[in-house]
């Protein structure tokens, strides 16, 4: 994890669209695990013309709030690389930017909660009622 605050590892959703109205846009979940500006992870997504998901896996970097990764579709259905570049917010529970793929482009946007261990633990406090116990 880098010291800016702005890693990017756990959970998000978001949502792509195309300059080009023949494609439609789609959400998505990113798994995603930043260590030492380098992020894998992977990306499910509603198949628009199955039942299944479509799942990539994404390989890229960050450098403080600048953001890439190279989506790259298992071979199911579709077996080809989308190219994102992005912006991620200070606190880093949001990330815009563009991607590309031969040539369409659009924009996409990701967004996550993010909690501290001490709020997740003045939350547990704040549940338990008092007398009670809570482990």
């Amino acid at each position: 994890m880098s010291g800016d605050g702005r890693d990017v590892s756990g959970i998000w959703y978001g949502s792509w669209s195309s300059n080009d109205p023949l494609v439609y846009p789609n959400s998505f979940i990113a798994v995603l695990e930043e260590v030492g500006g380098a992020i894998d992870g992977s990306v499910s997504e509603p198949d628009p013309h199955g039942p299944a998901p479509l799942r990539a896996t994404v390989h890229g970097g960050r450098s403080g709030a600048q953001i890439h990764w190279i989506k790259q579709y298992d071979g199911g259905r579709l077996s080809h690389s989308v190219y994102y570049a992005g912006t991620v917010n200070g606190d880093a529970t949001e990330i815009s930017g563009g991607w590309r793929l031969a040539h369409w482009s659009g924009g996409f946007s990701m967004r996550r909660e993010k909690f501290s261990i001490e709020e997740l633990e003045e939350e547990r406090h704040v549940l338990v009622e008092p007398g009670r116990g809570g482990d």
